[in-house]
């Protein structure tokens, strides 16, 4: 995978919107407002989602390219390196994982407008 087809994954997703909020090479994707995917765009070799804890331990067990996230709650996030022993689908899953996380834990209100998205 590469950073367009992430970006355009994440894109696709209601609610989502692309920001540099640390500096001018951290992309991070947000729904409304709150993060669940950070890539560095000089070196998108990696991806930081968000994650279960219980699955961010199997997954770092299981791939020896999955790590505690980068930066980030060890607990919450895994750093994926794109090259690992994992295909496409697995990783679009992940995100989505992460997407599905974040929106989870929206209060109410945020959850209602991003209904109507």
């Amino acid at each position: 995978m590469n950073l367009e087809d992430i970006r355009s994954h994440c894109l696709s997703k209601a609610g989502t919107t692309e920001e540099f909020p640390f500096d001018s090479q951290t992309l991070v994707f947000k729904v409304l407002g709150k993060a669940f995917l950070l890539t560095n765009i000089d070196q998108p070799d990696s991806i930081n989602v968000k994650c279960e804890p219980e699955l961010a331990i199997e997954l770092r067990e299981k791939y020896n390219t999955i790590t505690p996230g980068y930066h980030m709650n060890k607990k919450h996030w895994n750093t994926i390196v794109l090259k690992g022993n994992y295909n496409r689908q697995e990783i679009l899953g992940w995100i989505d994982h992460s997407y599905e996380r974040v929106c989870a834990r929206l209060p109410v209100k945020m959850k209602a407008q991003l209904s109507l998205l």
